[in-house]
């Protein structure tokens, strides 16, 4: 299950690949296209090969898996580091779509941005991560929305995650798991001895959801 680089540089190189192919199938099938980007140093990379893909980028949506409840202008948002490594060059024609906004609290936040979040799916590529706790998104062990979030029968694709949880630990919004799942492909990125053992020996977290789920492709790359 898990494809094995030797270095971050060949496994940003895969992903961007895998991302691209995907997303020129989608453009040549449907006209369109859609991505779901995600925060951490993992994806940072990938962005920079994705930024000069010579892809139609007018006709690609961009959104983010989940963010932190924070301005754009703050080191701890993810929107703001796919705009600083995504968005860029050919790929600034995208149109994004924010997955947390300003409001008077994070769930109103979340509502706010459900309507297009869903608009947007099926998507056709999603970047993700994985924490050291196996969260996926913000979908994090310990919080007191976890079930609500992991629900498959739920019905929201957009869900505020108060602070306390996560590092670190601010109020989020996120994908919900039934919103993860409408990906027609996902790509898991992660590296390091402790994450790949959590994917290959853990139970029961978030990122076990997703990997043993039959509805959405997943692939999960991974350096030393």
């Amino acid at each position: 299950m898990i494809e094995t680089y030797a270095t971050s540089a060949e496994l940003a190189a895969a992903a961007a690949a895998a991302a691209t192919g995907a997303l020129e199938a989608a453009l040549d099938e449907r006209g369109a296209a859609s991505l779901v980007g995600t925060g951490g140093r993992s994806p940072a990379p990938v962005y920079d090969l994705l930024a000069q893909a010579k892809l139609d980028w007018r006709r690609i949506a961009v959104t983010l898996s989940d963010d932190r409840f924070v301005p754009v202008d703050s080191p701890d948002s993810n929107e703001r580091l796919l705009r600083e490594r995504l968005l860029t060059g050919p790929a600034a024609a995208a149109r994004f779509v924010p997955i947390s906004t300003a409001a008077d609290s994070v769930e109103a936040a979340a509502e706010k941005v459900e309507a297009d979040v869903r608009a947007m799916a099926p998507y056709d590529v999603m970047l993700l991560g994985m924490g050291e706790d196996g969260h996926v998104a913000s979908l994090i062990p310990g919080s007191p929305v976890l079930d609500l979030g992991m629900d498959p029968h739920g019905t929201r694709f957009c869900l505020g995650i108060p602070a306390g949880v996560g590092s670190p630990p601010v109020a989020r919004v996120t994908m919900t798991m039934p919103a993860l799942l409408q990906a027609r492909l996902i790509l898991v990125l992660i590296s390091g001895a402790k994450k790949r053992d959590i994917v290959e020996k853990g139970n029961g977290l978030p990122v076990h959801a997703l990997l043993r789920q039959a509805q959405a492709p997943v692939r999960v790359l991974w350096n030393p």
